[in-house]
């Protein structure tokens, strides 16, 4: 388990070092798929949404994500400190 923990904090402290959006890109596209990157894209979209009162199902409609990945988002959103921080509401 502290191995996991380990390569986690690696993993964190590789992307506090990115400076630019182009850093930004370089690292995400060699680490991620597009899909993987795409479901993120999706996840932020969702907390934004969900941020400015809009439904479950507008959400859905409007992003094309599931249900059950759209709940564990709602609960991000309202139990964790992440979205709040970093997400931008519109």
């Amino acid at each position: 388990m502290n191995n996991n923990i380990d390569n986690l904090n690696e993993l964190y402290e590789v992307i506090l070092k990115l400076k630019t959006i182009e850093d930004c890109k370089e690292l995400f596209e060699d680490l991620c798929t597009f899909k993987e990157l795409e479901q993120m894209t999706q996840r932020i979209s969702a907390a934004k949404l969900l941020l400015n009162g809009e439904t479950y199902e507008a959400v859905i409609k409007k992003t094309n994500i599931s249900s059950a990945t759209l709940s564990r988002v709602s609960k991000c959103v309202k139990y964790g400190d992440g979205y709040k921080k970093f997400v931008s509401v519109d």
